[in-house]
């Protein structure tokens, strides 16, 4: 593994490897992880890496996913096998340390996490999770509800609203549900979340 880049170097980087639209999503996410980060009392810098990086993955074509995980022994199941798509998230957490020098585990964790969620999430994963669903280029109809949680309501409440909102669009366009999006869902519920109105 290649020694930490600077953030500035990331940047570089990352904005050599990636397409335009996904690199300023990139940094959307970046901003918008530090923020929530502020909030919520955890480290800026390590939210603001992690949102970084958090697609640095999508440099690699959706045919080529389930090639460049098997070379890194990664375990993935059929629903992965059927959305190839889905592995940028574990290939992006190989990825932050290969290119990036990002020796981390919470942020590898985070990385992982980022696209369907799991049970047991930590306050980054679920900040970077959050992120990447309200940062500042994204456009569909329920962003500024949960742009208006992000202000206002608890990161449980947040991530349960999203999670909601990211399960119904999945249903309605008719593709598979990740067990680990409903598992991260109903532990919330189990503990007694509810999203305020």
């Amino acid at each position: 593994m290649n020694a930490r880049l600077s953030y500035d170097e990331m940047k570089e980087l990352l904005e050599a490897r990636l397409k335009p639209k996904r690199f300023c999503h990139s940094l959307g996410v970046a901003e918008t992880a530090a923020k929530l980060a502020r909030r919520f009392g955890v480290d800026e810098e390590t939210a603001r890496v992690a949102g970084l990086l958090h697609d640095c993955a999508r440099e690699f074509p959706n045919e080529a996913m389930i090639a460049e995980a098997d070379e890194r022994r990664l375990v993935y199941g059929p629903i992965e096998r059927a959305m190839p798509l889905l592995l940028h998230a574990a290939l992006g957490a190989a990825r932050a340390a290969e290119l990036y020098g990002v020796d981390d585990d919470a942020i590898a964790q985070a990385i992982c996490r980022h696209t369907v969620g799991a049970a047991r999430m930590t306050r980054l994963d679920k900040i970077i999770w959050f992120a990447d669903m309200i940062e500042p280029s994204r456009s569909y109809p329920e962003v500024e509800r949960l742009r208006t949680l992000a202000r206002q309501a608890s990161l449980d409440e947040m991530l349960l609203a999203g999670l909601t909102d990211s399960i119904k669009f999945v249903a309605e366009k008719g593709h598979l549900i990740h067990p680990d999006t409903i598992e991260a869902r109903n532990e919330l519920l189990l503990q007694g979340v509810t999203v305020p109105v």
